[in-house]
């Protein structure tokens, strides 16, 4: 498979004349600039690197345009995405997991890191333990199918939620995330890795995540961390909110990141999201570390967590990426555009990020956060973004700076893998995303 762009733009430099060829694996197998198209090639207008969604909560999408106006903070937010949880079964969330991946891929997000948790039926048994239909992982494969059907690089991003708080219990709300103890949830893990390669999930993968040091004990943590093979990306919540640094404080006398530190977690395989509210000290743990840091600008500014100190952490050594979390909004070149203006906003100067530093958090910074090559260069996945350069919003832009005016409605053809599996809003079958939601959301609502 062959696709051929006038214009590739990567980490802020525009190519000319590029062709890029993969194998039966999507793999990009050569990129040779300043050619001519050959027959039977994709031919792509200006395009980039597929954009990468490093932290996503799919369910959370239910709550678009019902949470906005409570009044409170993210606490309070909180209680209301337990009530979405609790309505989940299997058949649902393979509806809603297909209808927000679609929306995801038609919005130019070519991967996705799903910080998935809700493991259990409600009471917290597990699924296929019974005479009843859904099978062993029945969440979980309903994830990765819908994934594998609309056409979206997944890595299922399986989670540890053992604890309702520091030093609780886990409350009866959230006894289907988690599993008895670290041992539970590493045999769980390993059985799922076991059976993800083999169940036709071509575009799937298996990580890990530990969902916080909130919900994962130091000890735990340990434990998990030992447990877990070597080069399997880890990704957790990281002090999104005072109160978690707080009550870690209070609990183990250290930091969030310290504790992580302590546990041995803090390696360039780890990924922490949000890093809202670190201390100095954290900022040069967290980069002499060189972790990933996944920030999520859309949803950090409509929960009111604040903004992190995004320029710091890269300077420190830190890797940027970034992730649509709780689905209030999908689309890549707005979270883009948030980490820069937020930047501004603290900073009160403009240009933080270079167009490279800017390029990369959006596509090579979130596939190395979710155990992937870069896209477009040899041997990463031939995944692309085609831009319209003529829109009301993009007219007259040089082509490096199509992030900063670009959104989602730009987004002209979506190549994952080296085939299109969108175009102008639509799968490439031809289905809308908004149809696939009317119906997912409606069914999570009955």
């Amino acid at each position: 498979m062959t696709v051929w762009c006038r214009r590739l733009v990567v980490s802020g430099q525009v190519h000319e004349r590029v062709r890029l060829e993969a194998g039966a694996d999507g793999r990009v197998t050569a990129v040779t600039p300043d050619t001519d198209a050959a027959p039977g090639d994709l031919v792509l207008d200006t395009a980039a690197p597929g954009f990468a969604n490093a932290h996503s909560h799919a369910f959370h999408r239910a709550l678009r345009g019902r949470t906005h106006d409570d009044g409170g903070d993210f606490w309070s937010w909180r209680e209301q995405m337990y009530r979405t949880a609790a309505a989940l079964t299997p058949a649902r969330y393979a509806l809603l997991a297909r209808a927000v991946f679609a929306e995801m891929v038609t919005a130019g997000f070519t991967a996705v890191g799903e910080f998935h948790y809700v493991h259990h039926r409600p009471g917290g048994q597990p699924y296929g333990r019974d005479a009843g239909s859904d099978p062993t992982h029945a969440m979980e494969r309903a994830v990765a199918e819908a994934a594998e059907a609309i056409g979206i690089r997944l890595t299922l991003l399986d989670t540890a939620y053992l604890a309702g708080g520091v030093g609780r219990p886990l409350a009866p709300e959230q006894a289907r995330f988690g599993d008895a103890d670290a041992e539970a949830y590493l045999r769980r893990w390993h059985a799922l890795a076991g059976v993800a390669p083999g169940s036709g999930f071509g575009l799937v993968s298996i990580g890990a995540a530990l969902h916080s040091v909130r919900g994962v004990p130091p000890d735990d943590i340990r434990t998990i961390v030992a447990g877990l093979p070597d080069g399997i990306p880890l990704h957790v919540h990281l002090s999104e909110q005072p109160q978690e640094n707080a009550d870690a404080l209070a609990a183990y006398g250290r930091t969030p990141t310290g504790i992580l530190a302590d546990a041995g977690a803090l390696t360039s395989r780890l990924s922490v999201v949000h890093a809202t509210h670190p201390t100095a000290d954290d900022i040069a743990l967290l980069g002499a570390a060189e972790v990933s840091v996944v920030m999520c600008p859309t949803t950090e500014a409509d929960l009111g967590d604040g903004i992190g100190p995004a320029r710091e952490l890269r300077d420190a050594g830190a890797t940027l990426a970034l992730g649509s979390d709780q689905n209030a909004v999908v689309d890549p070149l707005l979270e883009v555009r948030g980490l820069e203006m937020h930047d501004r906003l603290r900073s009160l100067r403009r240009g933080r990020f270079a167009l490279p530093e800017l390029a990369d958090a959006a596509s090579a910074g979130g596939y190395r956060s979710l155990g992937h090559r870069p896209a477009g260069t040899v041997g990463g996945p031939l995944d692309l973004v085609e831009i319209d350069t003529g829109s009301v919003r993009t007219v007259g832009a040089e082509p490096a700076q199509l992030l900063l005016c670009a959104t989602a409605s730009d987004v002209r053809r979506v190549v994952v893998g080296g085939r299109v599996v969108a175009e102008a809003g639509l799968l490439a079958d031809g289905t809308s995303p908004a149809e696939l939601l009317a119906t997912a959301l409606a069914e999570v609502a009955s």
